[in-house]
């Protein structure tokens, strides 16, 4: 399995690990987006803490060099926060744990540009296949990643509610796509 250049992810916005120094900028970002807290878990905003957390935590029998937790920069100033995976569920795939755009670049194409340009560079390393999960009752998300092209397969229970698993094939479906069966409790 190929690593990815994350320098690749945008042509526009400069992309960069983000890393334990950057916990408060991100916190910054997190904190303006009430709106997907109102749907995730308690409705409590990340801390610096969970971010912490979030920038080592894995999916199971996943290695740390496949995770890329990266921001996207315009300039000084992060606009945007992905959570990467590479080869997870499987080698093909690549799994994005959790997205995030500042607020005031919402409704303006910013999100939609980021992924096409991410998911194109995730394409061309040989990935088949992107897949996330959705918060089943944010309207914003369901609507964002859908948009995108995105299409639900299946519903799983976590610890913070149901969430909607998606996928969205990288090649053309008629060459790739096979049904494919996964465990209703695998952890996202």
């Amino acid at each position: 399995m190929q690593s990815i250049d994350i320098t690749h992810l945008s042509g526009t916005y400069a992309v960069r690990r983000l890393t334990s120094e950057d916990v408060d900028t991100v916190c910054a970002l997190c904190r303006r987006n009430t709106q997907y807290y109102q749907y995730c878990g308690s409705g409590r905003v990340a801390d610096a803490e969970d971010i912490r957390q979030d920038m080592q935590v894995t999916p199971p029998h996943t290695a740390s060099e496949q995770k890329y937790y990266i921001g996207f920069f315009d300039g000084t100033s992060l606009i945007a926060i992905m959570d990467l995976i590479r080869g997870y569920p499987d080698d093909d795939t690549a799994f994005i744990g959790f997205f995030m755009l500042d607020i005031d670049r919402q409704g303006r194409g910013t999100g939609s540009a980021l992924i096409a340009e991410a998911l194109d560079c995730l394409q061309a390393l040989g990935c088949k296949r992107c897949m996330l999960g959705i918060d089943r009752d944010n309207p914003q998300s369901n609507h964002f990643w859908r948009k995108n092209g995105f299409q639900i397969i299946r519903e799983a229970q976590q610890e913070r509610g149901v969430i909607l698993v998606a996928e969205k094939w990288l090649t053309d479906a008629d060459e790739t796509k096979q049904e494919t069966d996964y465990e209703e409790d695998r952890p996202m």
